[in-house]
């Protein structure tokens, strides 16, 4: 009688542990992702993000403007963030940020009157920025995600080379998690 009880708590602990294997949380936390947006205005971004717990994740965005007409005035950036989540599920709902950008603007520039020429000053210039912004993402149980965000942020050296005193980013993006 003792074994059976033995073997009976033995196979319910073995169950339990399987259990609790099946019932973790979902393990996926790198994302990659395109923002939708910035093709219409000759821009390329996408961003990698790893989720560090169920609240916060950190990421880089690299954003190449590859049509100058529609972007005249920025070059190329990459931009590390933290972000800190609100929502119930794992990384997604609302969201704050802080980031910083790395940054290649054009310099400043200069407005001949006579011919209505436009002449720059300056050669590009590489600045730095900080801010902070805020968004929404929502994460599929398979991992497509869609997110929309806004954020804003000052520059902080040779602003003066430049036209230019903030940043701002935006976009409506989505992605996958894995």
């Amino acid at each position: 009688m003792k074994k059976n009880h033995v073997l009976l708590i033995i196979l319910l602990a073995f169950y339990s542990v399987n259990a609790q294997n099946e019932s973790e949380p979902n393990q996926k936390k790198n994302e990659l992702k395109l923002n939708l947006v910035m093709p219409l205005i000759g821009t390329f971004e996408a961003t990698y993000e790893r989720i560090l717990t169920n609240k916060s994740s950190i990421g880089v965005t690299g954003l190449y403007v590859y049509d100058e007409k529609s972007n005249e005035d920025m070059n190329y950036s990459i931009s590390p963030y933290y972000r800190r989540y609100f929502g119930k599920k794992k990384a997604s709902g609302w969201f704050v940020e802080g980031f910083g950008m790395l940054t290649s603007i054009d310099g400043k520039k200069i407005y001949a009157s006579e011919d209505h020429s436009i002449y720059t000053e300056n050669p590009d210039v590489i600045l730095f920025a900080l801010g902070g912004g805020g968004g929404w993402k929502w994460v599929s149980k398979s991992g497509f995600l869609f997110e929309a965000h806004l954020a804003y942020g000052g520059l902080l050296f040779d602003v003066k080379k430049t036209d230019h005193t903030n940043v701002q980013t935006f976009g409506l993006i989505a992605g996958y998690r894995f």
